[in-house]
Parts: C-alpha cells; structure tokens; sequence
C-alpha cells in the first residue's frame, strides 16, 4: 500500500486497513511518502464511528520524510501526517537519518507526538541515540548483531517486513536473499504444515516469542 510502486488503488487500502483493524490489529505503520494517510484516516474513522475502536486502542507510526529533516520544516511534515490522518497525535514519529533528530526531539513538547523513534539505523548511528529502534527483519535477514546491541541497551525494536519485501525493486535489496518468496519457504511451510497455520501466521508467532 506505499507510493507510485504500489498498484492498490484507495478503496483497496482503506478496505485492507478495516479487515486488519476488525482481525485485531492496533499497530498501524504509515508514512508521509507512502501517499496512504488519507486513506488510512477514513479506514479509522469507519472503524471508530463502528464502534469498534477508540483512538487510545490505536498505536499509529508515522515518520519524517527525507526532504524535511530542517528544523522549520520538521514540524511541517509532521503537521502534514497529522491532518491527512485526522489525528491530534502520533503514538511514535520516526526518522531515517541522524541530521533530522535534533527538530525531532522538540515534537514530543507539543504534544503532537507521544514518543520519537529511528528507522535504518546501524549500530555506530545507535550508539548515539539509544530509545527506539524500527528495521527491516525477518528469517532472510536476521540482523542478528543490531538485534543483540539492541537488546544489550534495552532498546525497543521493532521488525518490518516480516513477510519479507516482495513489491520492493531488486536495486534496493539490503542484503536479503529473495525477499518475495519467503513466505514460499519450504521450511515455514513445513512448520505451517505442522501446527495448522499459515505461512504469515508462523512468521508472526516467530516475532512475537523472540520478543520483537
């Protein structure tokens, strides 16, 4: 459901987002760049005038795009993100490169913001700024090392992708091994065999014990 790479069109986003809302989800992940926030809005506030969810249920992420990192223009992005989603608030607000946090941490005073977080960090970049942490994980790409430091310095991760990236083009592969056929895994198939699940609920359960 992201930007120009996508081929859902609005009523298709708004539909996935109310049949993940109505399954139990409460984690919602956008981004400015991601060109879905309106559509995401009107998924939440059907659910909300439904009576199935308050907006204290809902953890929505957002995060600062690469070309407002700017001080003045920090808390333009964030107003942009805020009245696209109909929200008062975030529950966390990310950013991808280091040159952005200093505006980043002036966000939570104003209330709009409950709590700020990076993206893509490596390991000498957390050094610097140890809070929350949102990278790219799963079976092929374990990160292992960044998951240790993180843990090491009770850093809060978060994984994405844990389906792997099928609709993400081969240029911008991170070191991961053909990322749209994990769920194809002979192994998770296996285990999804096993315990009756499918291939996504085995990659799910398999976060959530590691704690992630």
């Amino acid at each position: 459901m992201r930007d120009k790479r996508s081929s859902s069109s609005a009523a298709v986003c708004q539909s996935a987002v109310e049949a993940a809302i109505a399954a139990g989800y409460r984690h919602i992940d956008t981004a400015y760049s991601y060109r879905n926030e309106v559509k995401i809005s009107k998924a939440l506030l059907s659910k909300m005038q439904q009576g199935i969810i308050r907006r204290q249920d809902m953890y929505v992420v957002s995060k600062l795009w690469s070309t407002h990192h700017a001080t003045h223009d920090i808390p333009l992005c964030l107003n942009k993100s805020l009245s696209d989603l109909q929200l008062d608030y975030l529950d966390l607000y990310l950013v991808h490169f280091p040159i952005g946090l200093k505006g980043m941490e002036a966000l939570q005073a104003s209330g709009k913001v409950k709590s700020i977080g990076v993206s893509n960090f490596n390991v000498l970049q957390l050094e610097r700024l140890l809070s929350v942490a949102k990278v790219e994980l799963h079976p092929y790409l374990v990160q292992s090392d960044l998951v240790e430091f993180c843990k090491s310095r009770n850093i809060a991760l978060t994984a994405y992708s844990p389906f792997g990236s099928p609709g993400r083009p081969k240029d911008l592969h991170c070191g991961d091994t053909d990322p749209e056929k994990l769920l194809e895994d002979p192994v998770v198939g296996d285990v999804a065999k096993k315990h009756r699940r499918s291939p996504a609920q085995v990659r799910l359960d398999s976060s959530v014990e590691t704690h992630i």
